[in-house]
């Protein structure tokens, strides 16, 4: 048999998402979608002391380009609302710049596309 000692250190570490998100709320699903870009600010070197691991951790991966917030979730491994509410906090202190995604093209005029074609078969044949 084994100790209650042996078994502790065979168990994961386990914060609560509440801990880690400080109680905030998720953000507007406009504010951060699946596929909002982030990257860290220009002046990410001067981060003050007083962040989070689990913050900190999102501002080292953030440094190196723009990435999904579905990106950062898969390298994290931290629940996808948590890194929204983190996230969300960063953006708002200044540390993060987001760039929402590219809103989707209209489709175009069925008439417009006819014209088209038929002005190719009458110079090409």
């Amino acid at each position: 048999m084994t100790g209650f000692g042996e078994l502790e250190s065979q168990t994961p570490e386990l914060v609560r998402p509440y801990v880690i998100t400080k109680g905030r709320g998720l953000p507007d699903e406009e504010q951060l979608s699946l596929i909002t870009l982030v990257t860290a600010t220009a002046d990410h070197q001067q981060r003050p002391t007083r962040l989070s691991p689990e913050e900190q951790s999102l501002l080292d991966l953030c440094s190196a380009g723009y990435l999904s917030v579905a990106e950062i979730a898969g390298h994290t491994q931290l629940p996808l609302g948590v890194v929204k509410i983190l996230l969300a906090a960063l953006t708002e202190g200044g540390y993060l710049v987001t760039r929402p995604p590219v809103q989707r093209a209209s489709l175009a005029d069925r008439e417009i596309l006819e014209e088209v074609l038929n002005g190719l078969r009458a110079k090409f044949g």
